[in-house]
This record gives C-alpha cells, structure tokens and sequence, in this order.
C-alpha cells in the first residue's frame, strides 16, 4: 500500500509546483500533508473519503479565489484538471463502497455539474440510476439536467421513457415528461423564429412545425390515456401547458376533455366556478363603484356554477369547496359595504343549507360562529353552537368550541350542555382537562358553591391522572386549610 501511495504522491508534486511557479500557491502551502493513507487502509471509512473530497474541493475554490485575485487564468490542464480528476476517481470508488447512500451520489452530481465536463455528469447520472432505478425523483433530476444543463432534449426524453417503465403509474414523472415535451416544443418554436428573422429557407422549418405539434398533443394524450380518472392530474396539466404561450389550444383540448370526463369530482367544479373571477370586466366601469359592482357579478357568476355543481354532485367535498370559496372571498377587504354585507349573506347561506343537509365539515363550524359573533348575532351564534354538538356529539374540540361560544354569551344552555359533554366525551382522554377546566371556571361564576363543590369531588375521582391532580391543585388554592 505504501508504495501505492507515494506513486499517488508524486503524480500529485508537477501540479503542486505549477501553482508554486505561477503564483498561486505558497512554498509552504504546497507542502501540505495529502490524505491518501487513509484511503488505502484495510478498513475504509466513509468519513475518510468524505474528508478528502472535501480537502480536495476546498484547495479548487480556492485556487479559484486566488486566480481572480492576481488574474492569472492560464495552465488550467496542469493544474485543476488534474485535481477534479483525483475527486472524480475518489468519488467512484466511495459510490462504488456504499452504493446505497443517496447523498453521497448527488454530492458527486454536484460536484460534476460545478467541477467536472458534460459527459461526467451524464456517466455519473447513468451509474447512479443503474443502482437506484426504484426512486422516481432521480429519474426526473437526470432527465432535467439533459434538458436545461446538457441542452439535450433527446436523452432527456430518453431518461423520462425508462423511468415510465419503471413507474408506469407515478404522475410527477408524467407531470416532468410533459413539461419537457412543452419545453422541446417551445425551443423548436424559437429555433423556427430564429431562421425566420435571418430569412433562410429550409427544407425543416416546415418539419419543425410537423415536431412542434405532434410533440405536444402526443405527450398530452399519452399521459390522458393513462390517468384519466383524475381531476387534479389533468388541472396540474393544465397549469403547466399555461406556463407557455403557444398551447392556447392544448389547454382548450384539456378543459373540454375535464367537463366531459370528470363532471363527478368536486375540483372539476372548483376549478370551472373560480375560472369566472378571471373574466375581464367590461371597459367602461372606472369608477371604484362599478368595479366592486362588476367583482360581485363576477362571484355570482362564480356561484351558480357552484350551484350548478350541487345539483349533480351534492357531496360534503363539494360543499367544501364552495364554502372556501365564499369564505376567501368574504375575508377580502372592500371598502363597499354592500359587498361585504352580500359577501357575508351569501356566506351564511351557505353554511346553513350546507349544515341542513348534514355535509358540512367540522372545521367550518368555528368560520361560522366567528362570523356571527363579529356580526353580533349572538341568537343565532348559540344556535349554531349547539347544533354543532349535535352534529359532532363525540368530538371534544367541537364541545370546547361550542362551550365556550355559549360561556361567552353567558347562555344557560351551557350547564346541561356540560353534563352532556362529559356523557359524550371519553373521560379517559387526557385532552378532556380543557373541557373540565372550562366547566370549574363557569361553576364558580354562573353556580351555587354546593354545585362548584360536587364538580371538584367528581373530578378529584376521575381516572385521567392530569385532571385529578389538576383539580387537586386548583382545590388547595382555594382552600389552603
């Protein structure tokens, strides 16, 4: 090995002088002790090569430094070359000890994208895919590194064909497939303008045009063929074919192809109710009030095709989406009190005939009571509140909000609403202490002593161990004797 090693060592001093000679380096610092014993012991360590690598890549950045310092930019063949040739040879053997480490694979992409040449980092991507073909993410990362680093569309589209077999059904790699199709398609399309403004005829630029075209619908419709059960697939689609301005067509195609094929998914409808807030408003309103007159026909619009939806669809997920819809636009500030009142009525409308027909999410519940509260409709807050504790009678957050709606508006419902509380709620669950806690805080306002006493008794027995003790500590404040 010793002697392995001093051969390494020599090969290393033409470079080391040529950084001497030219300036770049100190005498003293080109004697710096190298690791490469430690790379050649019985027992490797991964630590140890990470630690070369690293020594390595801190002597290239600063040669780096030191080159734009004195502005000497020659004998770069003699100098790093060799160096990132050392790294390289180091990085492949680390890869090739522990294959399985992820990082330390990309830590060699890394470094080839900012060190190494062109072909390096496509040998790098190859070898890496070649021991880890079951993650999709590095298909799509070797993919785009042809397209955007290498400027090669076809071994990028190559990596997207191999990675499909691989995972047939895993959508980013479709969604990165399709995108790279639109990218190919767009740098012919620049290409084509390019030998336009230099007036050149060619055969191909007519061919091009046949590429551009069938590129795109091709990539699309595959894709289609395989995942056409999904909304959201087609939407993120449909985002991506608007990020270039020549697929006004493909995206009609796509939103034909949603209303005809996924009229039984909630995002469908989400996604077409909430198109209507893009649609320009007519010229002639300037005035701030014709504006606010046009963004509230523009959410009615909105809304009858929401309710259009309903009437197809009558689902908790559509409910859903129609009151995160309503209640965005209720949260947006506006200086007309007109639309913020038609904002807020249509709002509680919705949430009412979302609640009669029993799809109305828990989560919704607290939006509600916090609108009616603001709006100072404490009568038909407390109705709202105990009908949630209908609805969600197991549900220790929905009584602890509802709760402490009614002790807010000091309504005596509260009391039965307790006892119902502890009923329905599992006293072993340790969170039920907040429940217990808000009931001894209304006892001592709103009840007898003899009431608030009997509650700390029961509590003081109850098997969750936090609110005996709780209630044990609250009981010696009180009565310290």
């Amino acid at each position: 090995m010793a002697d392995y090693v001093q051969q390494r060592l020599e090969d290393r001093i033409p470079g080391l002088e040529q950084l001497e000679r030219v300036g770049l380096f100190t005498r003293k610092e080109v004697k710096s002790t190298a690791l490469e014993y430690k790379l050649h012991r019985s027992v490797l360590s991964k630590a140890d090569f990470v630690a070369y690598i690293q020594y390595e890549i801190n002597v290239l950045e600063l040669i780096k430094k030191r080159r734009a310092r004195i502005g000497y930019q020659f004998k770069r063949e003699d100098i790093e070359f060799p160096i990132i040739s050392r790294v390289t040879s180091v990085f492949r053997r680390a890869t090739t000890k522990w294959q399985e480490d992820v990082q330390l694979w990309l830590s060699h992409v890394a470094f080839s994208k900012k060190w190494g040449t062109k072909a390096q980092l496509s040998k790098v991507f190859s070898s890496m895919l070649a021991i880890h073909p079951d993650k999709p993410s590095l298909w799509i990362m070797a993919a785009k590194c042809e397209m955007e680093d290498l400027d090669s569309s076809e071994s990028a589209r190559h990596l997207f064909l191999r990675a499909l077999r691989f995972h047939p059904e895993n959508k980013k790699v479709y969604q990165e497939y399709f995108r790279m199709e639109l990218m190919h398609a767009e740098k012919l399309r620049k290409q084509q303008h390019e030998l336009e403004l230099a007036k050149i005829d060619l055969v191909c630029t007519t061919f091009s045009i046949l590429i551009l075209a069938c590129v795109a619908y091709h990539s699309v419709y595959t894709i289609l063929s395989v995942f056409s059960a999904g909304a959201e697939f087609m939407l993120s689609l449909l985002n991506i074919a608007a990020i270039f301005d020549f697929t006004k067509e493909l995206q009609d195609t796509i939103l034909q192809d949603l209303q005809k094929e996924h009229t039984d998914d909630s995002v469908t409808w989400d996604f077409m109710a909430r198109r209507e807030l893009e649609a320009a408003g007519a010229p002639e309103l300037r005035s701030a009030q014709g504006r606010a007159s046009d963004t509230n026909r523009r959410e009615e619009r909105c809304c009858a095709v929401y309710e259009e939806g309903l009437r197809s669809l009558n689902t908790e997920p559509m409910w859903t989406c129609y009151l995160t819809f309503c209640l965005d636009r209720f949260k947006r500030k506006t200086n007309f009190a007109e639309l913020k009142q038609k904002r807020k009525e249509r709002l509680l409308g919705v949430f009412q005939r979302a609640h009669d027909a029993s799809l109305l999410q828990e989560s919704f519940y607290k939006s509600w009571l916090q609108v009616l509260l603001s709006s100072g409709e404490t009568e038909s807050a407390a109705q709202v509140a105990i009908a949630a504790t209908k609805r969600f009678s197991q549900s220790l957050e929905t009584w602890n909000l509802s709760l402490q709606t009614l002790v807010h508006l000091e309504r005596a419902e509260a009391g039965l609403l307790f006892q119902e509380a502890l009923k329905n709620v599992n006293p072993k669950v340790t969170d039920s202490l907040s429940l217990w806690q808000l009931q001894a805080e209304w006892n001592m306002v709103s009840q007898t002593p003899e009431e608030t006493e009997a509650l700390f008794q029961k509590a003081l027995s109850s098997p969750v161990p936090a609110i005996s003790a709780a209630y044990h500590k609250t009981a010696i404040m009180l009565h310290p004797w």
